[in-house]
């Protein structure tokens, strides 16, 4: 068997696969996020149980929110505080006794689309994931691409075109990785509901906005309508930067079907010549893309 988990902020989710990478079973645990030691301990139950519940080894991959260091193998990340510069795959391996792959959450889910997910007959795929944050990964030929540093794929941390923040006088807003103007701040969900209030909304959750712009209320309009637009010119820079053959869009926001209506066309503008925008794909996976990623890449650990 394999297992797949995807560790956040706030949850651990382990997900039992089969030899064909059909999911089993799933269980969830709250995430300790400032005790190391109780962090492994509880990582080290969840596969125990594992173990036990199916009369096997089974092999181990994880997704994680954030980075292993290119150098020094420590983990960089703000969601879980007690892992953040700690050898996490070394430990891991220690308490677990057996091999562990560790790898950014954004690559997890764009490695499980491009291997049997909707992106599965096409050489190059970039994950895009529209969530609370946004986030990216991108494969070449089923294998994730990383770069010298192990940040390919960051386009949340990209910063907004200078022609869109002249046509809709935005506002340069700090972001926590300390650069300014940061997509993130604007096309993620957040992002939606940022750009609700700016243009005179009250503070409303993504999925309410969302419904007020199905019902047509102008505000609601004239803010998806701006976040279309934004999304489309970054991805527009992701075909400059990348060429995939698809994007594949993840997290919350992948469950909206207007995205897949409206990018293609909103992002000719910002393509120059004869290019064309690349196919915007639905997540075959879901929420399970990111565990099932994990798993695929533990299987080979």
């Amino acid at each position: 068997m394999h297992y797949g988990l995807d560790i956040g902020g706030t949850k651990i989710e382990i997900a039992i696969f089969d030899k064909d990478f059909n999911i089993q079973s799933t269980h969830r645990t709250p995430t300790p996020t400032q005790d190391y030691s109780d962090f492994l301990n509880t990582v080290k139950e969840l596969i125990n149980h594992a173990d036990q519940e199916n009369n096997t080894t089974g092999t181990i991959g994880i997704g994680i929110p954030g980075a292993l260091d290119a150098t020094t193998g420590q983990v960089l990340t703000s969601n879980i505080p007690c892992t953040s510069g700690k050898l996490l795959k070394q430990d891991l391996e220690t308490v677990l006794q057996r091999p562990v792959a560790i790898e950014n959450d954004c690559r997890c889910f764009t490695y499980s689309e491009a291997i049997g997910g909707s992106a599965h007959d096409q050489p190059r795929v970039f994950g895009a994931i529209l969530g609370t944050g946004l986030g990216g990964a991108f494969c070449i030929n089923q294998s994730i691409y990383s770069g010298a540093q192990r940040v390919s794929g960051e386009w949340g941390h990209t910063p907004i075109a200078a022609t869109i923040q002249q046509k809709y006088q935005l506002p340069l807003l700090q972001c926590g990785c300390g650069l300014s103007g940061c997509n993130e701040l604007y096309i993620s969900g957040p992002g939606l509901a940022r750009l609700y209030r700016l243009y005179g909304g009250e503070d409303l959750t993504t999925p309410d906005i969302i419904g007020r712009y199905r019902q047509g209320e102008n505000t609601a309009v004239t803010a998806f309508s701006t976040f279309i637009d934004m999304t489309a010119a970054a991805m527009a820079n992701l075909v400059f930067t990348f060429d995939p053959n698809a994007i594949v869009i993840g997290g919350g926001l992948s469950q909206v079907p207007e995205l897949y209506k409206q990018l293609p066309d909103a992002m000719k503008p910002y393509l120059f010549g004869n290019l064309v925008p690349p196919a915007i794909l639905a997540p075959e996976f879901g929420d399970s893309g990111g565990v099932r990623g994990a798993a695929i890449l533990g299987a080979s650990a």
